[in-house]
């Protein structure tokens, strides 16, 4: 009855039962990044602070995130992922938001290339206002 069991546990594990393998392979990473006018390139000296926080899915390829931020020196005009572009460096958009009013939340699924980039921190959340055209708070994403 013990080699039953053993072998009946054997077959379970190496079989694996339906959906744990992909279950097994999913993996949830949560990414964030402080958004401050002292990371935008050229810094600034904005009053005005903020946070973006993203998680992505890795069996679906999906990334959601939500994005706060207070004290602007006026309204934002435009708002959304930049890269591939390491701190210091500006790069391109990305990934623009539907709004740029805070709280900014969205989702989407990425591209391979996308997902790369990403995980490397090489993309960051900026905000641009008028007085701030180039970016008046940027935060690099970095895997938590």
């Amino acid at each position: 009855m013990k080699s039953m069991t053993y072998a009946i546990s054997t077959i379970l594990i190496l079989v694996g039962v339906p959906g744990s393998l992909s279950a097994a392979r999913a993996e949830t990473i949560t990414l964030k990044a402080a958004l401050k006018g002292s990371n935008e390139v050229p810094p600034n000296n904005s009053p005005a602070s903020g946070e973006a926080t993203a998680t992505f899915n890795t069996e679906t390829k999906t990334l959601a995130w939500t994005i706060t931020y207070k004290d602007l020196t006026g309204p934002a005009v435009a708002a959304h992922f930049h890269g591939p572009g390491e701190s210091g460096k500006n790069a391109g958009i990305v990934l623009p938001f539907k709004t740029a009013q805070s709280p900014i939340e969205g989702t989407a699924v990425l591209s391979e290339t996308q997902v790369a980039d990403l995980i490397a921190g090489k993309w960051y959340a900026n905000i641009h206002t008028s007085a701030n055209p180039g970016g008046e708070l940027r935060g690099q994403m970095v895997k938590q």
